[in-house]
């Protein structure tokens, strides 16, 4: 493991909601981070697909995650706002957000993220896309 996928995973381990949501981080590089979300009864809507809401906190945070490889050691960030689109909910399979930093400044991180569902045979679907800001902030752990 790379130093920056151990600086990544040492803050993720500490998400208390992706703990209990089994969340895996999967791919840490600069600029990019992709987190897999799977399907389960935690993660549903009444129609036993995927909620918004967790396709929500999945993108805040891998998008969140890849601001976090471009901002200077001693630092965190947190999210100011996002914007995000549902483009449709599934059953089964699980998610994968794939976070990317489209400007990385010293006062603002703008970053994007795709969240597509992929099921049991690996074929791929779009899910949500959101836009997210963010500010770096000192790493209080």
């Amino acid at each position: 493991m790379t130093a920056l996928f151990l600086r990544v995973q040492q803050s993720f381990l500490r998400q208390g909601m992706m703990q209990h949501l089994a969340a895996r981080l999967t791919k840490v590089e600069h600029g990019l981070v992709e987190i897999m979300l799977p399907y389960s009864d935690k993660v549903t809507q009444q129609q036993d697909g995927f909620h918004g809401g967790a396709m929500g906190a999945v993108a805040d945070i891998a998008g969140g995650y890849a601001g976090l490889t471009v901002a200077p050691e001693g630092m965190e960030v947190v999210t100011v706002e996002y914007k995000i689109n549902f483009l449709a909910s599934f059953q089964g399979g699980e998610l994968r957000a794939t976070g990317r930093v489209v400007r990385g400044g010293k006062r603002i991180i703008v970053t994007t993220a795709e969240v597509v569902h992929v099921d049991d045979a690996g074929k791929t679907s779009p899910c949500a896309v959101m836009q997210q800001t963010l500010v770096p902030v000192p790493k209080t752990y």
